[in-house]
């Protein structure tokens, strides 16, 4: 499936890169006092409408945090169709994870106008929906500046590929100052996304020569696949990535993992994916800790 892909949808609360000025709790406390209850009841609210909501915003989140740090420059539309949004790896990102943003901005601006920042709403908005799914809690440090530069250009290389390797995956969150077991526990966020039928239709119908189907593809799982994504079926369909237990924050997404996923197969992973598989307590703590670390950052 889509390796490291919404971790990953969630490094997501990175607090370095662009976008971050001096990270802090309660950094609205005199200026919008309440503004971390505003946007958790505008994104329930959404929540109540779609439970689209929740991957959609954790995917917007990742996706903007990776490229120029966690700034918000996702969101910006140019005429031109030449901002972040439009790169082709960012065609997918839904629109329910634009529109809760937007949304929980207009009831900010309406208490508190042209005070807080578009990047600490969207940043606000992905911890909520992971509480909202039954995840861990954490403090969210604010302060981030929008950013205002957004082009297409920037966004090739910087986001996680359906082919990466284990190695691929730890470089790339390395530059974030994240580790192998950071990754691991991000990935965990999969639990809670969908992947686009092309997205990994080469490891179901043209794999290699020799053998169509990825090897490393559980048999029964590869069928599953083939029968929600048939090689002529739209290949912007979507589907669950933990199909057990699609809309609930678990372990379940590791338990699937031992069979078909990279972070499972390379020994260097295996063990880290088999405990939390196995220790829904591990997966949490860890998911908890690598996001407090990344907050704690600033830049």
């Amino acid at each position: 499936m889509e390796r490291g892909y919404i971790v990953l949808l969630m490094v997501l609360i990175i607090a370095t890169g662009r976008g971050e000025g001096q990270l802090v709790e309660n950094f609205y406390s005199s200026s919008c006092p309440n503004v971390e209850e505003i946007v958790s009841q505008a994104v329930s609210t959404k929540f109540s409408q779609t439970f689209t909501t929740i991957p959609a915003t954790l995917r917007l989140f990742f996706h903007d945090c990776f490229v120029t740090g966690c700034d918000a420059s996702t969101m910006v539309s140019s005429p031109n169709g030449d901002a972040e949004k439009d790169a082709p790896d960012n065609l997918s990102l839904a629109g329910d994870g634009f529109d809760t943003v937007v949304k929980a901005k207009q009831a900010v601006d309406a208490v508190c106008p042209k005070v807080v920042s578009c990047a600490d709403i969207l940043a606000l908005a992905a911890r909520d929906v992971v509480v909202l799914a039954g995840g861990p809690s954490f403090n969210v440090e604010l302060g981030r500046r929008d950013g205002m530069v957004s082009k297409a250009s920037l966004v090739k290389g910087n986001l996680p590929e359906p082919e990466f390797t284990l190695s691929q995956l730890n470089a790339m969150f390395a530059k974030h100052n994240l580790s192998q077991i950071d990754m691991i526990a991000l990935s965990g966020a999969h639990t809670l996304g969908f992947s686009h039928c092309n997205r990994f239709a080469k490891r179901l119908y043209s794999f290699s020569s020799s053998s169509p189907v990825d090897p490393s593809l559980n048999a029964d799982y590869a069928q599953q696949l083939m029968s929600a994504c048939p090689k002529d079926v739209d290949p912007s369909i979507a589907i669950d990535m933990d199909p057990e237990t699609p809309r609930t924050f678990d372990n379940v997404y590791y338990q699937n993992l031992v069979s078909d996923e990279v972070l499972f197969s390379d020994p260097a992973s295996q063990p880290t994916v088999s405990d939390f598989a196995q220790s829904s307590g591990d997966f949490s703590g860890a998911f908890r800790d690598c996001y407090e670390k990344a907050w704690k950052g600033g830049s």
